[in-house]
């Protein structure tokens, strides 16, 4: 069992980006960064030449930059639904770690942004997308609503800095926030913001801090319940 470390950035304060938006700058520790990072690249070796390694999907519009690795459920972009297994072979299970860290991410986020204080003990972490940004790379706008549940989406930074944007509902247009993450930085978002437009305008290259477990880029990993029945006592 991880013993996570929470070490807040005293010069950058929790803000409440919009409703239902927080952001934690520093709520990772270097050491538990490092410690996740381990913790994914094992698995990531240990499916290698698999269905289910770590790949950059090819969608409709191109292939993305970003390098995606799936534990617990795989969002399976062909058929466009969540699946367990791939050709016989299963989803890399959950990580225990991260499922210990989303009940305590979502109590400090609820201090921060309100909104999200209903899920700080009802939130199931079902399944986390690793997505790896090599140096140079960045994600369109997009919404999360792959899942069932509306619970919030959880995400931690860890190596290079990254420019985030979270949009509005509607559209891919203004208005946005902007919001820099750094490494061990927390930012989770639910409703009103649930099913907003976000992406990563881009990544400040060599901008990690020594000791985070990874030489460049950046991993960003997501906590999420994908079933709107999912119970903590299943």
């Amino acid at each position: 069992m991880y013993s996570w470390a929470m070490l807040f950035d005293v010069s950058r304060p929790a803000v409440q980006v919009a409703p239902g938006v927080a952001h934690l700058p520093g709520w990772l520790s270097v050491s538990s960064q490092e410690a996740l990072v381990s913790a994914v690249r094992e698995v990531a070796r240990a499916y290698a030449g698999t269905p289910m390694a770590m790949y950059r999907p090819r969608l409709k519009s191109g292939q993305m930059s970003v390098h995606q690795l799936h534990l617990g459920r795989f969002w399976h972009y062909e058929t466009y639904r969540y699946v367990d297994n791939i050709e016989g072979t299963r989803v890399p299970p959950m990580l225990e770690s991260l499922r210990e860290l989303a009940s305590p991410a979502l109590r400090a986020a609820a201090e921060v942004a309100p909104e999200l204080a209903p899920w700080a003990e009802s939130f199931v972490p079902e399944m986390a997308l690793v997505n790896y940004y090599p140096p140079g790379s960045g994600m369109g706008m997009h919404v999360d609503d792959f899942e069932e549940s509306l619970a919030p989406v959880i995400s931690l930074s860890i190596g290079d800095e990254a420019l985030f944007r979270m949009g509005n509902t509607e559209n891919r247009n203004k208005p946005w926030d902007d919001v820099l993450l750094g490494s061990g930085d927390l930012i989770v978002f639910g409703r009103p913001k649930r099913l907003a437009y976000h992406g990563v305008v881009r990544v400040n290259d060599a901008t990690l801090p020594e000791g985070c477990g990874l030489r460049e880029g950046r991993i960003n990993i997501t906590i999420r319940q994908v079933d709107a029945r999912a119970s903590l006592s299943c």
